[in-house]
């Protein structure tokens, strides 16, 4: 009896895909025993399909960003299902295809989805939404859901790069309370940001021996407002160098933090707009998922 497949397709991710890639990944989809539905996302978010629609499948394959993987993950554990995942990464910046290694050809992704195995991962909750790699505020957070679909179509990564470099003028360093597990910090910071991945936005790159996907516990960065020019040099060279050492660029490990601001802040959640929050509260929803590496 065959296995079932509900795929999902993001038309509008990255740059597009052709009739052709989309033909050939389900074509090799098909190619083995299951039975592949296909759901393209016009109407409904991936979430709401995956909310609707995943009960009864063996396999969920999601087709285009970080978004919309975030999306159908979110979709499935609100749904309460525990239905591994394929990831064909078709998006501008793909932090999680790159985080894991996933190949960008859609025809290989297809194939290796197939033969790979399910991995369980860290899945974050933010208040009461579910996301995947990173919730963050601060400089250059709203780049990702900002810029046009038709400037990251046109221009690909560069459309994050030069809508950061037009983002600096907006930073403002906020007074935040950090409560990580049972510690405290304070301070002005113009980036907060609890991760769970080795990119965020292509721009920032960490040490992969310093993350793991599926420990219980996030990456939580935190970069101080630089005074003078040394700390702005500290910064870069603890990004480059990847150390995190300073005083000025910190990187802490939780299972669960909180952020409290004087002012509401806005805040992007796995690329997209989070909302304005005074208050944050962020779990770790230890391996909750299961994606196909």
């Amino acid at each position: 009896m065959n296995k079932s497949m509900m795929l999902i397709i993001n038309p509008k991710s990255g740059r597009g895909l052709s009739k052709t890639a989309l033909g050939t990944i389900v074509s090799n989809l098909c190619e083995v025993d299951y039975a592949v539905t296909v759901y393209i996302s016009h109407e409904k978010y991936p979430e709401e399909l995956a909310f609707e629609y995943a009960e009864g499948h063996d396999l969920v394959v999601c087709v285009g960003g970080d978004g919309t993987l975030s999306n159908v993950i979110s979709g499935l554990l609100r749904a309460k299902l525990k239905i591994p995942v394929g990831y064909i990464p078709a998006g501008t910046s793909n932090d999680v295809a790159t985080t894991l290694a996933l190949t960008r050809d859609p025809s290989i992704a297809a194939r290796k989805i197939l033969s790979g195995t399910p991995t369980a991962l860290d899945i974050g909750l933010f208040k009461d939404r579910y996301f995947t790699y990173i919730a963050a505020f601060g400089a250059f957070t709203g780049v990702a859901y900002t810029t046009p679909q038709n400037a990251k179509r046109s221009l690909g990564h560069l459309a994050y790069v030069f809508g950061g470099l037009a983002d600096m003028a907006a930073i403002a360093p906020r007074r935040t309370v950090v409560k990580y597990d049972d510690k405290v910090i304070e301070g002005e910071f113009i980036f907060g940001g609890v991760v769970n991945s080795t990119s965020v936005a292509g721009l920032v790159k960490l040490n992969p021996e310093l993350v793991d996907l599926a420990d219980g516990e996030f990456e939580v960065i935190l970069v101080r407002q630089p005074v003078v020019l040394t700390d702005f040099m500290e910064i870069l060279t603890s990004l480059v160098m990847q150390t995190y050492e300073g005083d000025n660029f910190l990187m802490l490990h939780a299972s669960s933090v909180s952020f409290t601001f004087d002012e509401e802040v806005a805040w992007t959640v796995d690329g997209e707009d989070g909302g304005l929050h005074k208050n944050v509260e962020i779990e770790n929803c230890h391996k909750a998922i299961k994606i196909v590496l």
